[in-house]
């Protein structure tokens, strides 16, 4: 289900709202239409609760067991 972020045009309101087929989004304060969309961020989620960013290494490197984590056999000795 897509949710997607606003700031009303009339009062300001911030909010998120689950739009569906050609449905339109109302602010849920003062009921406008007029409405800005915003950049969304969005989160990834990795099967087994493994972490999928490279700041947070999920465990070794599979490859070379490097305990830097994946991937760290082809960084540049950082040690």
């Amino acid at each position: 289900m897509p949710i997607f972020e606003y700031v009303c045009k009339e009062c300001q309101h911030e909010f998120e709202a689950l739009v569906f087929g050609k449905q339109k989004a109302e602010c849920p304060k003062c009921q406008s239409k007029k409405l800005e969309p915003q950049l969304s961020v969005f989160a990834v989620s990795a099967k087994g609760g493994a972490a999928t960013h490279p700041s947070m290494p999920a465990g070794p490197c599979g490859s070379c067991g490097n305990a830097r984590g994946p991937g760290a056999c082809s960084l540049k000795n950082l040690d």
